[in-house]
Order: structure tokens, then C-alpha cells, then sequence
């Protein structure tokens, strides 16, 4: 046992070496970085750096555009999360049932949106939201429903990005849906079908039950995705219309890279690790307790 242990803990060491300097000293090294007001000034000359404690901290607290990216990114979160579990479930329903002929083509279809370039999506989509142009718009027009200014509007905006992100990242959770639906087995429908279970009874009482784990990693993966968004909003509407689209990363990345001040950049950031680490923890308390 002892040699088996060793060549255990010598056959994990590098991946932990790897580990410890990619995730865990980066994240000791934000923490540090945030305690300070390293800016551009730094940069030149070290000796412009000066250690202020919590003062960023205090700053976050008392900034209200940090409480409406804070808010931004929850919406975002919230709305877009369940979305994109509903819509991936769905998609792997219908991909793993046996009725469909063509399915490797429509897995296929489905997750080609989680390899294409997020900023020609994001582009693309800009021009199908387009007011006047735009083909959603045109076809709402069509059938005599006037369509909004969807990325132009403060009540849309965030919505219209929201249903660009569920499309765009669906594919991804289907396809895990689609292994954890494969590992049920077939005997448990069997025998609901002979006690006289319906589809609808088969699904809430054998599918979901049985997709438990499932949908823990993939709401974990979900959270901590749509927790981080940036790209979508940066691309379409650089955080507009009236700050109803910026998110804490893109708080983050105006403060550290349009304006230096890294130190107060690297305190909202180590804030949505904490956020990312707490929205993880109640989802895996929550799963605990359905056990």
C-alpha cells in the first residue's frame, strides 16, 4: 500500500504542481494586488506603489456603478441560467429520443454555436436586433407587431444579450444532458411504463431524478459562466444603453485596462470570485439536501 501511495502521489504531482501556479497562486497573488493602488504610475516606478488594506474594498461598497454592474451580472445570471438548462434539456430530449433519424446531424446543428466566434455571433445577432433593418424586427413588422429598439432600449437590452448567450452556450449542456440521459436504464422506464407511468410521470419521476448529478455540474458550469459574461456585451452595446448592460467583468476590465487602476480592478475581481464560489457552495447544499 505504501508504494502504491507513493506512485500515486508522484502520478498527481505535476497536474497539482501545474494547479498550485496557475489557479491557486494567481488567486493569492489578485487578493494581494487588490490590497494595493497599483496603477500606470506603478508600472515605471515601484516606489509608487503603497499598500491602502480594504480601502478598495470600502470604495467597491460605496460606488454605485459597481452595485449596478453587481446587479447586471445576477440578472444575467438568473434569467439566462435556467434558460439555457431548460432550452439544453430540451435539445437532448429530443436529440436522444428514438424517434429521430437524423441524429448525430442535429447534434451537430446544435453545438455548432459553441465553437463559432463569439464576436461574429455577437456582431451577427447586432444586426439581426438592428430597429429598422434588423429581421427579427421585419418579421414582427411582417404579421403588423412594431418591434422594439432591442439593444437601444434599457429594458431589452439585457434580455435581447441574454437570448444571444442561450443560443450561443446551449450546446455545450446538451450534450452533457445527452451522456447523463444515456446512463439511465432503459429497465427503470420498463417498469414504470407496466405500472401505467405516462411520458410526463416517466419524465418527473425517472428522468429527473436520474439526471441529479447532471444537473448539479451543469449548473455549476452554467453559474460560473454566465457569472463571468463579457464578450456579448462588450461587442454589442459596450455596457449600454445607460450602464443597463455592463457586468462585473466588464466593470473590471474598464477599470484595469482603459483606466490602470489595478488595484481597485483586481478588488472587483477577487468580489466575483467570492460571488462564483457562493452561488457554487448553495448549489452543491441544495443537491446535498435533495439526496
Amino acid at each position: 500500500m505504501r508504494a502504491e501511495t507513493r506512485a500515486a502521489f508522484l502520478l498527481i504531482a505535476p497536474a497539482m504542481v501545474l494547479i498550485l501556479f496557475f489557479f491557486f497562486a494567481p488567486v493569492v497573488a489578485g487578493f494581494l494586488l487588490s490590497l494595493t493602488d497599483f496603477d500606470l504610475y506603478t508600472i515605471d516606478d515601484a516606489h509608487n506603489l503603497r499598500v491602502v488594506g480594504l480601502r478598495n474594498y470600502a470604495d467597491l461598497l460605496t460606488s454605485g456603478i459597481f452595485w449596478t454592474a453587481i446587479g447586471n451580472t445576477l440578472y444575467f445570471a438568473l434569467v439566462g441560467g435556467p434558460l439555457t438548462v431548460i432550452t439544453s434539456l430540451a435539445a437532448a430530449l429530443l436529440v436522444n429520443a428514438k424517434l429521430t433519424r437524423w441524429k448525430a446531424f442535429f447534434r451537430t446543428v446544435y453545438f455548432v454555436p459553441v465553437v463559432t466566434s463569439l464576436v461574429a455571433v455577437s456582431i451577427v445577432f447586432k444586426y439581426l436586433y438592428h430597429p429598422r433593418f434588423g429581421i427579427l424586427n421585419l418579421t414582427l413588422s411582417a404579421i403588423g407587431i412594431e418591434g422594439p429598439d432591442w439593444l437601444g432600449d434599457p429594458r431589452w437590452a439585457m434580455f435581447s444579450i441574454i437570448l444571444l448567450a442561450v443560443w450561443r452556450g446551449f450546446g455545450y449542456t446538451m450534450l452533457i444532458f445527452i451522456a447523463g440521459l444515456q446512463q439511465i436504464p432503459e429497465e427503470l422506464y420498463e417498469a414504470a411504463r407496466i405500472d401505467g407511468a405516462g411520458p410526463l410521470r416517466q419524465f418527473r419521476h425517472v428522468t429527473l431524478p436520474m439526471l441529479g448529478p447532471t444537473f448539479l455540474f451543469v449548473g455549476i458550469v452554467t453559474a460560473i459562466g454566465q457569472l463571468q459574461i463579457f464578450g456579448e456585451p462588450y461587442v454589442m452595446t459596450r455596457g449600454g444603453p445607460l450602464n443597463k448592460t455592463l457586468t462585473a467583468v466588464m466593470l473590471m476590465y474598464e477599470q484595469g485596462f482603459r483606466w490602470w487602476r489595478m488595484g481597485y480592478a483586481a478588488s472587483v475581481a477577487f468580489v466575483l470570485f467570492l460571488i462564483i464560489g457562493a452561488a457554487t457552495l448553495v448549489q452543491l447544499r441544495l443537491q446535498k439536501g435533495r439526496a
